[in-house]
């Protein structure tokens, strides 16, 4: 399941994806693997790396007017000759995307318009989301009345940390940290709608940016995936009861029917949960795009 090209330069091996740096370019190829509690399963969910391509794909295209992004293209003849991808094209098809090269800042860019989560978590015993004062009274997956901003500090392995915005402020400066919020919340705002209107709602999202060979701030990573995302589905939707999702919830709900520690090594899956899982992305994927996954292939 991983992506290892012997003769590239293989810049980052992730939970998901391999990263290849091309000199100015880098290269993104998404695996199959999925995780659940932070351990990386045996098995992986068919399909599952080309799916999150695709959505990524998707909303680099119809987004690029609110904030630049690192995506240059997805099909491999586009690639750059001189690296030899041209014979690495069957394993690359579908599931790679040529970025620009851009440096990553320290900081991911979290959006909630709902109360979920961490959020859920910390708004019981505190009435707060990320030190963010919300009204009392609320339920978990109440909507909130705007969206909040609550960035997180990244982790190579674990959780990440949540942080305030004032510690963002620190990290990245002030005028980066509140242009970058802004860009934040208008992605956020543009998705939802887009979204409410296929019938999914977009709970909370991340986003990651980074500084292009100019300077400029671009998104980079994948954007408003289902791993990226919290998708619900609107028709399901009401604030304190369980919400029908469109990620591997499948998958944690039935890790936690068993007896594991949540600790390597992970338990077998059986095929129904795998099936389940896959189809759980795309279906997400066909209410996005509007597009069967057949179209894709």
């Amino acid at each position: 399941m991983h992506y290892i090209i012997e003769d590239l330069n293989l810049f980052r091996k992730g939970k998901v994806r391999e990263v290849y740096d091309l000199g100015e370019q880098m290269l993104f190829v998404v695996s199959d693997r999925i995780s659940a509690f932070d351990v990386i399963m045996n098995q992986g969910v068919p399909d599952k790396g080309s799916i999150l391509t695709a959505i990524s794909e998707y909303w680099f295209r119809t987004t690029e007017s609110i904030i630049p992004n690192h995506f240059i293209s997805s099909d491999v003849d586009d690639y750059p000759k001189s690296f030899g991808l041209e014979k690495h094209k069957e394993m690359l098809a579908n599931r790679s995307m040529l970025v620009m090269k851009a440096k990553p800042l320290a900081v991911e860019f979290v959006v909630r318009g709902y109360l979920a989560g961490s959020g859920w978590k910390e708004y019981k015993n505190n009435g707060t989301v990320c030190g963010i004062s919300l009204p009392t009274g609320l339920e978990e997956f109440s909507r909130l009345q705007e969206p909040i901003f609550t960035p997180a500090t990244k982790a190579d392995t674990g959780h990440d940390e949540n942080i305030s915005y004032e510690q963002s402020a620190e990290i990245l400066g002030s005028e980066a940290a509140s242009y970058l919020k802004d860009k934040s919340i208008q992605l956020y705002n543009y998705a939802h709608a887009e979204l409410d209107s296929k019938g999914i709602i977009l709970a909370d999202t991340k986003f990651e940016f980074g500084t292009d060979s100019s300077g400029r701030y671009i998104l980079i990573d994948e954007a408003l995936t289902p791993d990226s995302s919290r998708f619900w589905l609107k028709s399901h939707y009401s604030p304190g009861v369980l919400q029908m999702n469109f990620d591997k919830q499948v998958l944690r709900d039935y890790l936690e029917t068993l007896e594991w520690n949540k600790q390597y090594p992970p338990p077998l899956l059986p095929d129904y949960i795998i099936e389940k899982t896959r189809n759980k992305y795309i279906e997400a994927y066909e209410m996005i795009t509007n597009k069967k996954w057949l179209e894709n292939k």
